[in-house]
């Protein structure tokens, strides 16, 4: 298989189905951001942390890749097999962050990222995250999206906070809370 194609070096590139659109088109847009947070994901999992974790999170990255083909298939397409995101997986996030909130310190402020490089790499992943999510809404207000993908995004977001805070207990730093100046 050839990496390069030459398709796309006039700023258009195929969905899956062969619909040719702009390279800045909001589906583009959104399954690359996708993209961009599955790396993050694998910078997290590359970091020294718990099997567990780790597991959860090749997981996690599995769902991203069906996200993504989701995202990459134009509405109403029947003619591609593309993979779906079920209830299950939302409810793979939930459990996981509840059982991780069972061992944190009761949130009362929020908190300020960092304290530990693997720490800032999940609020960044969550962040990416969000990103995802808001183009992913956008999307949804222009073509049809599966309301299942903004909530699995939306869960992922949640449960990358708690892995941060459950990091910061993991490797015995500090969590600074914010304080504002009133």
């Amino acid at each position: 298989m050839k990496i390069y194609t030459k398709t796309g070096d006039k700023g258009q590139t195929s969905l899956f189905g062969g619909k040719r659109v702009p390279k800045h088109d909001v589906r583009i847009e959104a399954y690359g951001t996708v993209d961009e947070l599955n790396s993050y994901i694998g910078l997290i999992r590359d970091q020294e942390i718990d099997k567990e974790s780790i597991d959860i999170l090749i997981e996690i990255q599995d769902r991203l890749f069906t996200v993504g083909s989701i995202l990459a298939t134009e509405p109403g397409n029947t003619k591609v097999k593309v993979p779906q995101i079920n209830e299950e997986d939302i409810i793979l996030l939930e459990n996981e962050i509840d059982k991780m909130n069972e061992h944190l310190p009761e949130m009362r402020s929020f908190v300020l990222p960092g304290g530990h490089t693997t720490v800032s790499y999940c609020h960044i992943t969550r962040c990416v995250c969000r990103r995802a999510e808001r183009i992913v809404s956008h999307l949804s207000e222009i073509e049809e999206v599966e309301v299942i993908v903004l909530q699995y995004l939306n869960r992922l977001s949640d449960y990358l906070f708690v892995l941060a805070r459950k990091i910061v207990v993991d490797k015995a730093v500090d969590e600074v809370l914010w304080k504002p100046r009133m």
